[in-house]
């Protein structure tokens, strides 16, 4: 269930993003741009992603839901090709393949975990680490001018990958309502806030290819490397090194699907 949690996500998120694109190429200006059914349609669809991939996190790895998402961009170009007719190119579609197959390995290795019950001091290390991310990454955007389009992408991957780890660890409380008071759950809202305007500015200043490899590459590896130590996520015995090369192959497959003509449309979006 949680991976199809993970998996609806992604599909969500290329919905939106192609969605936003559509809207865009026939929106006048950014005023009406924000009136397009399409438009809010796209936007309605990354809110849905977003609580799925949260979803998603209480019962998987970090690094499986994490890769998932970043098969998302897979799912936007062959999406673009059939709403946007944006034709994939043949390195494209062979890198759709290759994710696939690297995504159903990493399926296998990271079988379905509970949340983990942190420690108080797991916690706060992820609290403090959350909210510092938060703030370089809210004055970066301050300084886009002086900070550039790669230290906006690494911060906009990093507050993101905060997004997921937090949303990892938190402890959801009954009644709900009580939630309210852990700080992880201001984390994941933070960071993900930050994330967001973080990929927006750095789309500003440079490329969407780059930007977008750069901030993807970064959620995949960030939460894996952090979340396995620190949060107890496993891997099937004896299946680490074919976790570790399927994650290299996401973030290789993620480079190249980043500086498809179907991904720029939507980031352009």
């Amino acid at each position: 269930m949680n991976l199809a949690f993970a998996v609806a996500a992604a599909a969500f998120y290329a919905i939106g993003s192609v969605l936003q694109a559509a809207a865009a190429r026939r929106a006048g200006s950014l005023g009406s741009l924000a009136l397009k059914p399409a438009y809010l349609a796209g936007l309605t669809a990354d809110g849905a992603a977003w609580v799925l991939s949260l979803l998603a996190l209480r019962g998987l790895p970090v690094y499986v839901v994490q890769s998932v998402l970043a098969g998302s961009l897979a799912l936007t170009v062959l999406l673009a090709a059939g709403v946007l007719h944006i034709r994939p190119r043949r390195r494209d579609l062979a890198a759709i393949v290759v994710l696939i197959g690297a995504l159903a390995v990493l399926a296998f290795c990271g079988q379905e975990q509970p949340a983990p019950a942190i420690s108080v001091g797991t916690e706060t290390l992820l609290t403090v680490a959350g909210f510092v991310v938060v703030a370089l990454t809210g004055t970066a955007v301050l300084l886009a001018e002086r900070a550039g389009p790669i230290v906006l992408g690494v911060l906009a991957g990093l507050a993101y990958s905060m997004t997921a780890l937090a949303a990892r660890g938190v402890s959801v409380r009954t009644p709900l309502v009580a939630t309210l008071t852990e700080p992880l759950l201001w984390v994941v809202v933070a960071s993900g806030v930050a994330g967001t305007i973080a990929y927006a500015a750095a789309l500003q200043h440079g490329s969407v290819a780059s930007v977008t490899a750069l901030t993807w590459s970064v959620e995949v590896v960030v939460p894996a490397a952090v979340a396995i130590p620190l949060l107890g996520d496993e891997i099937r015995s004896g299946w680490a090194p074919a976790a570790i090369i399927a994650l290299a192959v996401v973030v290789a497959s993620t480079i190249v699907l980043a500086g498809a003509p179907g991904t720029d449309a939507e980031a352009t979006a």
